[in-house]
């Protein structure tokens, strides 16, 4: 896991190059590189920040050069022995035993060919010194992030967006329209970014930057596709050994020179995986959170302590015990920057804790079950969409009535939060909806009206752009399985936009590499060849994971209700950060800037005040808009502005 940076025929590229890869020391601590190469009338530049997990000695540097091919690299390849003993079958001498320089030896022989054969989380860019050509590539899930901003014939990549924003001259703009999607989902969707010129290496594809200015494109792995075969094999009858299939992922995952340890939150992803981690390096160690008794108790969290010691006693891991408080609030604007982009998400502070205590104890690899969820149905939205085509059948008045009665209810009084009735009304507000719209209401912040109401009126229309595209996403599939389709829709989207980004941006603010097996290719083709009845079952979710993993975990740890990787955010809105909310609604940028409406953020605050409705989750994601847009629009550093005129709305008052 490492940083990369670099400039194809870029102004003063090599002094860009340097400040790109200056920036991302965090990602990289142990070593730093540069390569530069005549280009014509030009140059390119290759920069690199090193986390030494692989071949420890100076064969494993980068960029890596070699017979008039030069890498810079991030990720790891967990096929990387086979591609090895491959390559050297064909008369390949190694130097080292890098994963680096398999993919190097196997991009001279195979080119773009050797993409569908990698097995793991990658972006890079290599150059040919012989044709003058950059590729630039990126893996088949989007584990890996990789940006890039291209200007006439000049291009410039890295590896996060920050180092982008700092190049010299780069004036990015701020895009409205990706705000507006971040508001509604509390992420910014893969496709997009949140600067107007910058854009993002789309997951399982490829760009070739040529010397007389022509630009390619290409993509070697599609999950549309794959989604497709996966129903072909069910048909047929295929059944996947998924025990086996998530096992051989998590030993390959355990592939490194240095420690490597596990999330431990007690639930069924982690569990499972520490246990089969457990099985092939005994004594692994892992790490846990947990929160203040009166906020645990407050939001009616399940005590995942208790099921994560119960996991780490049983199976011989070491256990590491983090607790999460308010006083990681101090925290805010430093995840922000590292986030790059507005993330409401507090699990990413979650990540960012635990990664940092885990490098402080001299790990640098850490496992997550991260991607189950999407790939088996395990998320709460999944059995409620489910549960919804039930209750449609449920007579329309009754219907009325019960709608009525749960509207009245309370979601908290002042001592407590009432859990059942935050789901009552949540499960309410999208079940009577069709099938597209009501998964998106599941998952998102607001439906459109109140999505309408919060933004400036210009913004409507960048509204309807952003809900289009989700029914886009979603209805582009052949599958005729309810459960799949919703599966298919959060690979795609929710899980490179929310879990995979922020996973990978917090826990390289701590300079730790978190592997994700279940976000493995042959785990997805599995996933996908398994049809939605085996996924729920009654009201079971993941059941097929729930079964795979019986034979390995206790029965308690199987069946208990899901963990929450979260935070406690009703207790700390009504608490720690009540003053700090009133003061971005009635003096914050976003409103003063004119983007937001002052009178629908007060009208959320106010019923939020009075347990009426839970709108926590709302409120945490406008703080690290907040924090996120005075950032980006300050003009700080000369590297960011948000366009005067653009969409009608000003930058009138922004400091």
């Amino acid at each position: 896991m490492c940083g990369i940076a670099g400039t194809y025929r870029w102004p003063d590229g090599k002094l860009v190059t340097d400040r790109l890869t200056d920036v991302l020391t965090h990602r990289g601590p142990d070593g730093a590189g540069r390569y530069s190469h005549p280009l014509g009338d030009g140059e390119v530049h290759l920069g690199h920040r090193r986390l030494a997990i692989l071949d420890l000695s100076e064969t494993g540097a980068q960029p890596m050069v070699s017979g008039g091919l030069a890498l810079t690299y991030n990720g790891e390849l967990y096929n990387s022995p086979e591609l090895r003993a491959e390559l050297t079958a064909k008369g390949v001498r190694f130097r080292g035993t890098s994963d680096t320089e398999v993919l190097l030896e196997a991009w001279r022989h195979w080119g773009t060919d050797c993409l569908p054969r990698l097995r793991g989380m990658f972006a890079f860019a290599v150059f040919d010194e012989r044709t003058g050509e950059l590729v630039l590539a990126r893996d088949q899930l989007g584990v890996k992030p990789l940006f890039l901003l291209r200007r006439g014939a000049g291009l410039v990549f890295a590896s996060e967006l920050k180092a982008l924003a700092a190049v010299d001259g780069a004036r990015l703009e701020v895009d409205h329209t990706a705000l507006v999607a971040s508001l509604l989902y509390y992420w910014v969707p893969d496709s997009r970014c949140a600067f107007r010129e910058v854009e993002k290496v789309p997951p399982g594809s490829w760009l070739r930057c040529r010397p007389d200015g022509r630009v390619e494109r290409g993509r070697f792995w599609n999950l549309r596709d794959v989604a497709a075969e996966g129903r072909e094999r069910a048909l047929a009858g295929e059944r996947p050994d998924l025990a086996a299939v998530v096992e051989e992922s998590t030993r390959r995952h355990l592939l490194s020179d240095v420690p490597v340890a596990t999330f431990l939150s007690g639930g069924l992803d982690s569990s499972l995986l520490t246990a089969l981690a457990s099985r092939h390096q005994p004594g692994i160690s892992a790490y846990t959170i947990g929160f203040r008794a009166e906020d645990a108790k407050f939001e009616a969290m399940p005590d995942d302590l208790r099921y994560a010691r119960q996991v780490a006693e049983r199976f011989g891991v070491e256990l590491h015990e983090i607790e999460i408080a308010p006083n990681v609030l101090d925290l805010l604007p430093r995840m922000t920057y590292h986030l790059d982009e507005p993330i409401g998400d507090p699990a990413a502070i979650n990540t960012f804790l635990i990664c940092s205590a885990a490098r402080e104890a001299g790990v640098k690899v850490m496992l997550s079950g991260m991607g189950a969820d999407e790939l088996f149905a395990g998320y709460r939205k999944h059995l409620a969409n489910v549960l919804a085509l039930r209750y449609q059948r449920v007579p329309r008045p009754l219907r009325r009535g019960l709608s009525s009665v749960v509207d009245r209810l309370p979601v908290a009084t002042s001592r407590r939060g009432y859990r059942s009735v935050r789901f009552a009304k949540r499960f309410l507000s999208f079940a009577d909806l069709p099938e597209e719209t009501a998964f998106r209401r599941s998952y998102t912040l607001y439906d459109q009206e109140e999505l309408l109401a919060l933004v400036n009126p210009d913004l409507s229309g960048a509204v309807q752009d952003v809900l289009t595209e989700h029914a886009d996403v979603y209805q582009d599939n052949d599958l005729d399985d309810f459960v799949n389709r919703m599966c298919l829709g959060d690979t795609r989207m929710f899980l490179p936009g929310l879990n995979l980004a922020y996973t990978d941006r917090s826990s390289m603010a701590a300079s730790t590499e978190v592997r994700v097996p279940y976000v493995d290719v042959e785990v997805v083709k599995a996933a996908f060849a398994i049809p939605g009845d085996r996924k729920i079952v009654g009201r079971q979710s993941k059941a097929v994971l729930k079964e795979a993993a019986g034979s390995i975990l206790p029965r308690e740890i199987v069946h208990r209700p899901k963990g929450l990787f979260s935070a406690p955010l009703r207790a700390w809105m009504s608490r720690d950060l009540a003053p700090l909310v009133r003061e971005v609604v009635h003096d914050g940028v976003l409103v003063r800037s004119g983007l937001l409406r002052r009178d629908a953020l007060a009208r959320m605050v106010a019923q939020d005040a009075a347990g009426q409705r839970d709108y926590s989750k709302h409120l945490w994601h406008v703080l690290t808009l907040e924090h996120w847009y005075r950032e980006a629009t300050s003009g700080s550093g000369g590297s960011t502005r948000a366009a005067g005129t653009q969409d009608g709305i000003g930058t009138r008052g922004l400091g």
